[in-house]
């Protein structure tokens, strides 16, 4: 009777040890499930969030945007910034964002897809005591190069220039230096603010400042948008080719976007209520612009 008693205990114990195993294993396939190589690398934007960086040209357009297309699709989350085109840029290639806004191209970066999303038209701004509504190229060339210092040279009032430059980051400055500095880059020192509604404020509080700036951000009595070899920057002249500040604005990926952040970027190249209203131009509009 011990004999078989003893055998029963032992029978006993061994389906309690095979249960307490069934359940281990039953966790463990429960963990792995979770944290499964599909769940862990789960394409870029798959959780409905997007994270945009760079261009501050671009920032007011992509902020209205992403605030109409919330509204529309709740389970999506944009968060935007600024910090310059070559941030956007460098953030992008390095997948630290999901989109990088540029108002330059890429070239050396063979890993991000470019998506053309608006064309911006970029003004030369002055505060309306330097008295210029109208510069040359030369001028403007003389003027960020320091060699004119006074408004007076160029046919304003007696008014000392103070320069607002951009920082070697900012696309801006990319555009201006080719289109209206024949590659030559502004004197450094002074002023640099990269912010583009930061410029605009300072030309607006400052008597004889001049700077560059999306047109976009060109508003109130106390900036205005000075003509180019006497072409106003209007969207009319930049369509027909006549006025040479602007440039396309860029949404760069790391790769072809996630679903999320494709119809995005589909959504701002056809938002065509933002578009107009903060000044941009859609791009099937410039019809082989170059």
């Amino acid at each position: 009777m011990l004999r078989l008693a003893t055998l029963s205990l032992a029978f006993t114990a061994a389906l309690v040890l095979a249960a307490c195993g069934s359940g281990s294993s039953g966790n463990t396939s429960s963990a792995n499930s979770a944290g499964s190589p599909e769940s862990n690398n789960a394409p870029a934007g798959s959780s409905q969030s997007i994270t945009i960086a760079g261009s501050t040209a671009l920032l007011p357009l992509v902020k209205q945007a992403s605030a109409d297309y919330q509204a529309q699709h709740p389970n999506v989350k944009i968060n935007v910034s600024g910090g310059g085109s070559r941030v956007g840029i460098t953030q992008a290639a390095q997948g630290g964002i999901d989109i990088g806004n540029s108002d330059i191209p890429a070239p050396d970066q063979p890993g991000l897809v470019d998506h053309r999303v608006a064309v911006v038209n970029f003004a030369v701004a002055v505060n309306p005591a330097s008295g210029v509504t109208n510069l040359t190229k030369a001028q403007i060339a003389s003027i960020f190069t320091g060699k004119v210092t006074n408004f007076s040279a160029v046919g304003g009032k007696n008014v000392q220039i103070t320069v607002v430059n951009r920082p070697r980051s900012s696309g801006t400055r990319a555009v201006f230096v080719q289109k209206l500095m024949n590659g030559v880059q502004p004197l450094e020192g002074g002023l640099t603010q990269d912010s583009s509604g930061t410029v605009a404020s300072i030309v607006q509080q400052t008597p004889g400042a001049i700077s560059y700036v999306a047109k976009s951000y060109v508003k109130g009595p106390n900036i205005v948008p000075v003509s180019i070899d006497g072409v106003a920057p209007t969207d009319d002249n930049v369509l027909s080719g006549k006025y040479p500040f602007w440039s396309y604005e860029h949404m760069f990926t790391k790769g072809q976007p996630s679903k999320t952040a494709g119809d995005f970027i589909s959504y701002v190249q056809n938002d065509s209520a933002a578009l107009k209203q903060l000044g941009f131009i859609r791009v099937s509009d410039m019809k082989g612009a170059q």
